[in-house]
C-alpha cells in the first residue's frame, strides 16, 4: 500500500518549515556558484557590459565593447555589475542576480501559499517550483528572465494579498511598484496586471466574501496603481531621457528610440527572429519545462475546473493570469521557452492544494516512477556508449573534446538509487531525488567539464604563445565571449554592421601602427581575402577552429571601405 507523501522531516518542518525550504533551495541554487564562467549565449554579454559599467562608470547607457547596447533596460546588468563592484569576481557576481532572484520567487510563493491554505500547501509549492526544471534552470543561469520572473511574482503576490487575505492597498501599490521595476528589467513585467481581468469577472459573478472588497473605494485608487508603476519605471526612465537629451551623441538617441519602441512594441507585434506557431508553447516547452507538474496536468485541469465552477477565487485567479499570460506569449510571432517562466510560481501555487492527494493515486506515482526511469536508462546508454567509444556518441560530440562517460554514468547510478527509494517507499519520490541530484551533479562535475568547451579561454592561451603580449587584435562578427576573455586591447566593427564591410574595416585597422592581428573563425578565413597559408591556428572552441592573421596576410585581392567603418573597442 502506498504511503502518504510527506515532504520533509517531521520534526524540522514543523518547527521551522520555511528555513528548511530556503536551505534546500540554496543547495540546489547555490551550489556551483563561482565555479564556472559565463557560458553563450547570453551570459558573456550582460557580464561583459557590468564589468564595463564598473570600469567606466558609464551605468546608464549599456556598452558592449564599447558600442551602445540598446535591446535590454541595464536593471540586470546593474545587478551584476552591484555585485562585480562589491565582490571584485565576475565569476561570482554574474550569477548571484538570477539565483537571488530565484531564493526570493521560491519566499514568495510559500507565503502565498501559506496564507492562503496553510504552511504544508506552502511548503510544497515552494518544492514544486524547485523541482521544475525551468525554474531551477533559470535561476542558475545569468539570463534576464529569473529577475523579471521574480518581480512578476512579487507583482501577483501583492494582487493576490489585496484581493484574497487582507485587501490592504499597500499591497495593490506594491504589486504596481513591481511591476515598474519589472517593465525597466524586461519590457513584460507588467504582466500581473492582467490578474485584473480575472477578478473583476469574479467580482460580477460572485458576492463571495472571499475576496477582499475595498468597499468604499474610489476610481481614484484603482487608477493610483498604475501611476505608481509609472512612479517605479520613472526612477530609470527620466535620468535617461533627460541624459539623452543633454547629449549631442546620435548613439544615445538611437538607444532611446530603440529600447522605448523597437524592442517593446515591435518585438512584440512583428518579432525578427525565434519564430515559432501559435502552439509552440504548449507542444515544444510546456512537457519538457515545466516537468514534473506537467505530467501531472491530466489529474490536475479537473480539479482546478471544479474549484472554479464553485468560484474559488485562490484558483481562480492564479489558473486565469496563467491562461491570460500564455495567450499573450502565443499571439506574438517570437516564441522563446523561456518566456513562460513566470507562470511557473503561480502554477506551483494552484498544483499545491492537490499534490497530497494526487500522489497518493498509483497513475500519476508510476508515471514519475516511468519518467525517472526512462532518464536512468538513456543516462547508462549515453554513459556506456561514451565509454567503449560508440560511434554514434563520437558523432554526437564531434565538436566537444570532453570526456563524458563518468558524467552520464554516476547520472545513470543517481537515477538507480532514485527508483530504488521510490520503489521501496513512495513511487513519485523518485523524481525529488533524480532531479536534486542532477542539479548537484551539473553544478559541479559539469560545470567543469563544460567550461573549457563553452569558454574562448584555450585559444587565447594559444594565441598568447603565437603573439606578443602587447598586441591588439580585431574581430569580425564578433561573440561577445571572445571580448570578454580576450588579454588583449579588443577592437570591433559594429554588431550589426555587414559582414563585408567589417572585413573592410578590418583590412584598413591592419594597417595602422603596433603588433595588429585579426581574429577568424574558419568560415571567415575561407570568405576573406587572406592567405590562409599564413594563418596561426590558435585552437578551437564553438564549433569552430581559430585562427590569427596580421597585415603579411592580406592578398591583393583585399578590399578597402568606400568611407570610414567605426570602430569599437576597449
Amino acid at each position: 500500500m502506498m504511503k502518504s507523501p510527506s515532504m520533509a522531516a517531521p520534526a524540522v518542518y514543523q518547527a521551522y518549515p520555511l528555513v528548511v525550504l530556503l536551505s534546500f533551495a540554496a543547495l540546489l541554487i547555490l551550489t556551483g556558484l563561482g565555479l564556472r564562467d559565463p557560458w553563450p549565449a547570453d551570459e558573456p554579454r550582460f557580464a561583459l557590459i557590468a564589468r564595463d559599467m564598473v570600469d567606466t562608470g558609464q551605468w546608464f547607457f549599456p556598452m558592449r565593447g564599447g558600442e551602445i547596447y540598446p535591446d535590454k533596460p541595464p536593471v540586470f546588468m546593474w545587478a551584476i555589475a552591484m555585485f562585480y563592484a562589491l565582490t571584485g569576481n565576475l565569476k561570482l557576481a554574474f550569477l548571484l542576480p538570477s539565483a537571488l532572484a530565484g531564493l526570493a520567487t521560491v519566499w514568495l510563493v510559500y507565503d502565498l501559499g501559506r496564507r492562503l491554505w496553510n504552511v504544508n500547501t506552502g511548503f510544497i509549492a515552494g518544492l514544486l517550483m524547485l523541482f521544475t526544471v525551468q525554474f531551477t534552470l533559470q535561476a542558475k543561469t545569468a539570463q534576464i528572465d529569473a529577475l523579471v520572473c521574480a518581480f512578476i511574482t512579487l507583482g501577483c503576490y501583492g494582487l493576490l494579498r489585496f484581493m484574497l487575505t487582507d485587501g490592504l492597498w499597500r499591497w495593490y501599490y506594491l504589486a504596481w511598484f513591481s511591476m515598474g521595476l519589472g517593465v525597466i528589467t524586461k519590457g513584460v513585467g507588467f504582466l500581473p496586471a492582467l490578474m485584473l481581468v480575472p477578478y473583476w469577472l469574479y467580482r460580477i459573478k460572485t458576492k463571495n466574501t472571499l475576496v477582499m472588497r475595498p468597499y468604499r473605494a474610489t476610481a481614484l485608487k484603482w487608477w493610483l496603481g498604475p501611476v505608481v508603476m509609472l512612479f517605479a519605471i520613472s526612477l530609470w526612465f527620466v535620468p535617461m531621457y533627460y541624459l539623452v537629451s543633454v547629449s549631442d551623441n546620435p548613439a544615445f538617441h538611437a538607444y532611446r528610440d530603440n529600447i522605448l519602441f523597437k524592442q517593446t512594441v515591435t518585438r512584440y507585434a512583428d518579432s525578427w527572429h525565434h519564430i515559432k506557431p501559435f502552439w509552440y508553447y504548449l507542444t515544444s516547452v510546456i512537457p519538457v519545462f515545466w516537468l514534473p507538474v506537467s505530467v501531472a496536468l491530466p489529474w490536475l485541469v479537473p480539479k482546478w475546473w471544479r474549484a472554479i465552477r464553485q468560484m474559488d477565487a485562490r484558483i481562480l485567479l492564479p489558473a486565469g493570469w496563467i491562461v491570460l499570460l500564455l495567450l499573450f506569449f502565443s499571439l506574438s510571432p517570437g516564441k522563446r521557452g523561456v518566456y513562460i517562466l513566470p507562470a511557473v510560481p503561480m502554477l506551483a501555487l494552484i498544483a499545491a492544494p492537490y499534490c497530497t492527494e494526487l500522489l497518493c493515486r498509483r497513475g500519476l506515482s508510476r508515471l514519475i516512477f516511468g519518467l525517472c526511469a526512462v532518464l536512468t536508462v538513456i543516462f547508462a546508454i549515453a554513459g556506456i556508449s561514451a565509454l567503449v567509444d560508440a560511434h554514434w556518441i563520437k558523432r554526437a560530440l564531434a565538436d566537444y573534446d570532453v570526456d563524458t562517460a563518468g558524467f552520464f554514468i554516476t547520472a545513470a547510478l543517481l537515477g538507480a538509487v532514485s527508483l530504488l527509494v521510490g520503489y521501496r517507499q513512495a513511487m513519485w519520490k523518485s523524481w525529488p531525488i533524480l532531479i536534486s541530484g542532477l542539479w548537484i551533479l551539473y553544478s559541479t562535475w559539469g560545470y567543469h567539464l563544460m567550461g573549457p568547451i563553452r569558454t574562448p579561454e584555450s585559444v587565447f592561451a594559444s594565441m598568447q604563445q603565437h603573439i606578443p603580449d602587447d598586441s591588439q587584435i580585431a574581430l569580425v562578427e564578433f561573440a561577445e565571449q571572445f571580448i570578454l576573455f580576450s588579454p588583449y586591447p579588443v577592437t570591433h566593427f559594429g554588431y550589426h554592421t555587414p559582414t563585408n564591410v567589417q572585413l573592410q574595416g578590418a583590412n584598413q585597422w591592419l594597417d595602422g601602427d603596433g603588433k595588429r592581428y585579426l581574429l577568424l573563425a574558419d568560415e571567415q578565413l575561407q570568405q576573406s581575402c587572406f592567405n590562409a597559408e599564413q594563418a596561426i591556428e590558435v585552437g578551437f572552441a564553438h564549433r569552430h577552429n581559430w585562427y590569427v592573421v596580421n597585415a603579411d596576410a592580406k592578398t591583393a585581392d583585399c578590399e578597402y571601405p568606400a568611407d570610414p567603418v567605426k570602430q569599437y573597442g576597449r
